[in-house]
């Protein structure tokens, strides 16, 4: 892992080989060997991060083979453990999901429960994974931009005398808040290893600066910034018009919709636009934009129902920011069984996301083939299964994310 970015204003890169992880598998095509983790004696701890979809439920039918979804997976090697070591409570596990998914723990323990409830897995097992097993809320701030260039990696490669197949770079800055007791880290040895990682006995704080803000932040920019051509996040903010866009809907619109919103906030909001600004790191837009419509619900629908809640209209740049998910979600099918929509020039963007939610959106869209784009903007925010309830009765919401797109489609300048 390559690590570059600024630290006290001075630039700083730094070079790590990442030796913990002893083997790597696809549990799909060697689904006996995923199972036989559950009966090692030396599990303690499961850590995941599948973005915010992944903690979702979804019903799936009993059998012995492998199971689609994270949580499934979880709920058959936990049985397998119970069974391994006929529910000994000490052989419960310790799992710290880094979704960001509000009270990721909870959610997944209670999707892991409705799994086993499903499959009439017996009430013990049950009893087991409720009071033997801990899951954690997290909270993760990091930025990790991946595989970098190829350009850059082929310099490295060069320089090292060696290539790396998973190598990955990220910003200097990173948070871990774990919901919990500080004694855990004589296990883990996370804040011995130096390592920012804080035990709280609650994590609302934490969460609510860096979903709303860093998360809330990208999540706008993401498909509007991939519509107007833009790649990166620092394009995004050297964009004569998205950059100031941007900025407007954070400190004029985000800000003030959340509690106690002071000095402090708005520090860790100039914090956040000096780590989008990283000259050494590319984060692509492509990479936020997966999912993006589960990531809304949660990192910025919430400003926008306390908008709402108050009897307030939606403020211009949150509008905004919804009407470039609509527009983004105009996808047909690929061709390769995905989908994809077009930027604003014509050009094919690749559309990441659920696909039984980018059918509705599809579906709603060639409607407005007959009715209009004002027309498929309602139907789209009336749609509770896309935002979990009916945003077409927010006042002026549909017009005004209608007349955003309209104006991207005659080529109207922002």
């Amino acid at each position: 892992m390559v690590t570059r970015g600024l630290e006290d204003g001075r630039p700083v890169e730094r070079r790590e080989i990442v030796t913990v992880i002893a083997e790597a598998f696809d549990p799909y095509a060697e689904w006996e060997r995923f199972l036989a983790l559950a009966r090692g004696p030396g599990l303690r701890f499961i850590v995941s991060n599948t973005t915010e979809a992944g903690l979702r439920y979804a019903p799936e039918p009993p059998g012995d083979g492998p199971v689609l979804s994270f949580p499934g997976k979880v709920a058959r090697l936990l049985r397998e453990r119970w069974r391994a070591f006929d529910g000994d409570p000490r052989r419960g596990l310790v799992l710290l999901p880094c979704e960001l998914t509000e009270r990721n723990g909870d959610a997944l323990r209670d999707a892991v429960l409705r799994h086993a409830a499903d499959w009439g897995w017996p009430e013990a097992f049950r009893e087991w994974v409720a009071r033997h097993n801990r899951f954690l809320n997290t909270l993760v701030d990091r930025i990790v931009t991946g595989y970098p260039e190829a350009e850059q990696a082929e310099s490295w490669f060069a320089e090292w005398g060696y290539r790396d197949a998973m190598l990955t770079t990220a910003e200097p800055y990173h948070l871990w808040a774990i919901e919990g007791p500080a004694e855990l880290d004589d296990e883990l040895g996370l804040r011995r290893a130096g390592l920012n990682v804080h035990y709280t006995g609650d994590l609302a704080a934490y969460r609510e600066r860096k979903v709303r803000i860093l998360n809330g932040a990208h999540t706008w920019m993401a498909p509007i910034g991939l519509l107007h051509g833009v790649a990166t996040v620092r394009e995004a903010l050297e964009h004569p018009a998205l950059g100031p866009a941007v900025r407007e809907a954070v400190y004029g619109e985000i800000l003030p919709a959340m509690d106690d919103a002071g000095e402090e906030l708005r520090s860790y909001a100039d914090s956040v636009f000096e780590r989008f600004a990283n000259p050494f790191i590319r984060h692509r837009l492509a990479d936020i934009a997966m999912n993006s419509l589960s990531k809304f619900r949660v990192r910025l629908l919430p400003t926008l129902a306390r908008y709402a809640e108050r009897g307030e209209r939606i403020p211009p740049r949150l509008a905004e920011g919804l009407a470039g998910l609509l527009r983004y979600c105009r996808v047909r099918p690929d061709g390769g069984g995905g989908y994809a929509t077009r930027a604003l020039d014509g050009a094919p963007v690749p559309v990441r996301d659920d696909g039984e939610l980018l059918a509705i959106a599809a579906a709603h869209w060639r409607e407005a083939e007959r009715g209009g784009i004002a027309g498929a903007v309602r139907a789209l925010l009336a749609d509770d299964r896309l935002w979990g309830c009916d945003l077409s009765r927010w006042p002026g919401l549909a017009e005004t994310a209608a007349a955003v797109i309209g104006n991207w489609e005659r080529g109207v300048k922002a």
